[in-house]
């Protein structure tokens, strides 16, 4: 079918350019005034040269640092959602929402899709071939409201659930600043002290001669490899980095890695708190928005970075293959706590699976939340204790050669 490359305006007044495909000419205006736009001029293209020449024009525009952030994709969401809602076709939705964006990669993708949405693609298929932006969760949503009808309600949903896990990450994030701006605090300081107060003591004690006390000698030799090999240090650092993950893409060494972070006192409480909030949120968004379950918890899987969680969704999984529950599995799996499996089972008796996920899910972000500031709260005396035995240790090593000095002096008296 040809392509026609267009000029109109809008309601506003506002020029707007684009690609319709049409049977010939007197089809395409049809397209664009049912688009909602009062056509200037058109004529026969094809969508592959149009967007050669749009490329052209931007020039290096078109290359953009990073991809496309969380909070653009939930703004995009919820007014594609607002849009369809308010009852504009898709496609007029998709071209609204263009216009009004910055130039950026999701601008440019918007506008991809609507060429392929134009060619005959469906809005998920669209959403498809964009894998790094919209991922398998979002995707699946949004074909399963095309199937039932109901695509601004898959939308909203979708902003809610980004919403609620950014929601979550910024509590969390918000709530390790404390600690981290004290290390790095401290950190500098130390550095400091290494880098321009030990060497002034150490040449002090040189031009005196003799043999410097053992804590002492150990601060200057430490002192001269971080002044004169401190790019060892980086290397060490950089180095170390690069072999744990290397080593961690290993999925031996991932089992083990993730069934000692199961059992860590510490540690092991949060990481379930996390993989039960992440799991319920993520199940029960896909189960309301018509998903079926078995494809749900593929996508489900994909979301938990623990592999023994994934196996305990595995066997879910081939538990309900089978025509079984989902709390059973689970409580065998001994990683879900017994009220999360209570509720789950309860859900699935009363029909209400995904209003009961999102109970447990909520709950668990909250108890994410306390967790993390209790873990954190118990962190800053610990921080703050090795940091002034590490200071400590500095001061009086530098001056325990001259306590030593003083003692000499006085027995010579």
């Amino acid at each position: 079918m040809p392509a026609f490359a267009y000029k109109a305006i809008d309601k506003k007044g506002n020029e707007m350019s684009g690609v319709v495909d049409a049977e010939n000419e007197t089809l395409a205006i049809a397209e664009v005034k049912n688009l909602g736009y009062f056509p200037l001029k058109i004529f026969e293209s094809t969508k592959r040269s149009e967007r050669r020449a749009k490329k052209k024009k931007r020039g290096i525009s078109e290359f953009y640092i990073g991809g496309v952030k969380n909070k653009e994709l939930v703004v995009f969401t919820r007014q594609l959602s607002t849009l369809i809602d308010a009852g504009l076709p898709l496609l007029r939705s998709m071209n609204i929402l263009h216009a009004q964006l910055k130039p950026s990669k999701l601008r440019d993708t918007i506008e991809e899709m609507t060429e392929d949405i134009q060619a005959g693609t469906t809005f998920s298929e669209a959403l498809a071939k964009h894998p790094k932006i919209f991922d398998r969760l979002y995707v699946n949503m949004v074909r399963a409201g095309e199937i039932g009808g109901m695509l601004e309600v898959v939308l909203n949903r979708l902003a809610d659930y980004a919403e609620k896990r950014q929601a979550l990450k910024r509590r969390v994030r918000g709530a390790m600043i404390y600690p981290i701006a004290v290390i790095i605090i401290a950190a500098g300081v130390v550095g400091f002290l290494m880098v321009r107060v030990v060497p002034v003591f150490a040449e002090i004690y040189a031009d005196f001669g003799g043999t410097l006390p053992g804590p002492t000698q150990l601060l200057v030799n430490a002192s001269n490899f971080m002044v004169t090999s401190w790019w060892l240090i980086l290397v060490y650092i950089s180095g170390t980095l690069i072999f744990f993950k290397i080593l961690f893409k290993i999925p031996a060494v991932q089992r083990i890695r993730d069934r000692v972070v199961l059992k860590v006192p510490l540690i092991s409480g949060l990481v379930v708190k996390v993989a039960v909030a992440r799991f319920s949120r993520t199940l029960g968004t896909l189960i309301a928005s018509g998903v079926p379950i078995l494809q749900a918890l593929k996508i489900v899987k994909e979301t938990i970075g623990n592999v023994v969680i994934q196996r305990a969704i595995d066997q879910v999984h081939d538990s309900i293959r089978e025509g079984e529950t989902i709390a059973a599995p689970l409580e065998e799996s001994g990683v879900f706590p017994p009220m999360v499996v209570n509720m789950i089972d309860v859900g699935e008796e009363t029909g209400s699976l995904d209003a009961m996920l999102m109970k447990v899910a909520d709950t668990y972000d909250a108890e994410v939340e306390a967790a993390v500031n209790a873990l954190l709260t118990m962190m800053e005396p610990v921080i703050i204790v090795f940091l002034g035995f590490v200071v400590g240790y500095i001061v009086v090593a530098l001056y325990l050669p001259i306590f030593m000095l003083g003692d000499a002096i006085s027995g010579l008296q």
